[in-house]
């Protein structure tokens, strides 16, 4: 299956992520904030990215167009995951470059949905 980085400042949430994808056979990596995403999103070359929007210094946005636009990682696909659930937070985060944007709480079908989706499995 595929090694998915969940990208999430609050440990609860995390590991509820965390929990949903290793259920579907999914290998986790894990960064608590935006700029460790993206370092980690570099080296580990995950298959996608699971990005929470809310976070300190760098946020979930700035940390998305940081990674599409980025030459190393701009191939990795990003799933916005946050409690915002606007039009305009959904608008802004697929100009940022965001394939998917899922609302908290995820229920962990729309999860697992988004995810074959954006990976086309």
């Amino acid at each position: 299956m595929a090694r998915i980085l969940i990208v999430d400042d609050s440990a609860t949430e995390l590991r509820q992520l965390a929990m949903m994808l290793e259920r579907h056979g999914h290998e986790v990596l894990a960064a608590s904030t935006g700029k460790e995403g993206v370092s980690l999103a570099g080296a580990e070359q995950p298959d996608l990215v699971l990005m929470d929007v809310v976070m300190p210094e760098v946020n979930g946005f700035q940390a998305t167009r940081q990674m599409t636009r980025e030459t190393s990682t701009s191939h990795i696909p990003v799933i916005i995951v946050s409690a915002k659930d606007q039009d305009a937070d959904r608008i802004w985060g697929e100009r940022q470059g965001a394939k998917g944007y899922l609302t908290k709480p995820v229920k962990e079908a729309d999860l697992i949905n988004a995810v074959k989706q954006v990976l086309g499995s």
